[in-house]
């Protein structure tokens, strides 16, 4: 098995729990949990920002004084887009939820810097489409570069029906800045947390660095997670099944600046349509 596919524990309610040693790298710390109706979660961050991603169902939180609710929560990933939760070290903290199988993904990132707690929303998160034809993909935003916090950044990616993702490949593995200062790469680690929408359904992701020391292709199903330490790390979606990934970053800046893979540069601009099966999800979806 592949050092860095991640299976998930379906006997257990916490079905991801990953340390950053456990990974073998620095920043990244992850889980996946389910909750049932009226449960509550409460905690302490400590020395760590945490990013917490409501998958389905809804939760409160309440934290520094404030209570924040996400109402119009999706049933899964494949009915809206999703809230994130993002909260400061040293912060302590209730999260309730408030419907059976609520899904969340929490983050958490070492820190040495306070931010402001905040929930961002579904009709907040900025939609992209990336690429074209069959390599294209619908990215929301929720923890975009430049959001009011330390290290992490989160976004979100629904992959159509036999599409390429994350493709032309790409790396940040190496931090490159211009004479000018301009970030050109920062170094990141990633996770890709995955969805699938039929429980059959698969993605095949490779991460590979370019002297191929690093050189894997793996089959991913739902619920399991791909580590991306250093490397090039395209996606493709398994024909008949739309594919969803969280990624979960940090690293040397709170950044996706990267590199694109040179062999595969030439195919950017050539693309001669966008694929009308996008966008997968809407905010007006939610609720």
């Amino acid at each position: 098995m592949s050092n860095l596919l991640v299976k998930p524990n379906p006997a257990q309610k916490t079905y991801h729990s990953l340390t950053a040693a456990q990974a073998g790298w620095t920043y990244l710390n992850f889980e996946a949990r389910l909750l049932d109706k009226d449960e509550v979660l409460t905690g302490q961050t400590g020395a760590y920002e945490y990013c917490i991603v409501l998958l389905g169902g809804n939760f409160k939180v309440e934290a520094a004084g404030q209570t924040w609710e996400t109402g119009n929560g999706r049933k899964d990933v494949f009915s809206g887009i999703g809230h994130a939760m993002y909260l400061s070290r040293n912060t302590e903290f209730t999260l309730t939820a408030q419907q059976d199988h609520t899904d969340i993904a929490i983050c958490k990132v070492k820190s040495d810097e306070d931010h402001p707690p905040r929930m961002k929303r579904p009709e907040e998160a900025a939609i992209e489409y990336r690429g074209g034809d069959n390599a294209n993909r619908q990215i929301n935003s929720l923890l975009e570069p430049g959001f009011d916090c330390h290290k992490i950044v989160c976004v979100e990616v629904y992959t159509p029906s036999g599409n390429w993702s994350s493709f032309p490949a790409h790396k940040h593995d190496d931090r490159k800045v211009a004479e000018d200062g301009t970030l050109l790469e920062a170094n990141l680690e990633e996770i890709y947390f995955y969805k699938i929408d039929k429980p059959q359904g698969y993605a095949i992701q490779q991460v590979y660095t370019e002297d191929r020391s690093l050189d894997e292709i793996v089959r991913v199903r739902h619920n399991e997670a791909v580590l991306v330490p250093r490397g090039y790390h395209p996606v493709v979606a398994g024909h008949g099944y739309n594919v969803y990934y969280l990624n979960f970053l940090a690293g040397s800046d709170q950044s996706l600046a990267n590199t694109s893979d040179p062999d595969h540069d030439w195919i950017y601009g050539s693309w001669k349509g966008q694929d009308p099966r996008l966008p997968i999800v809407t905010a007006e979806m939610n609720g």
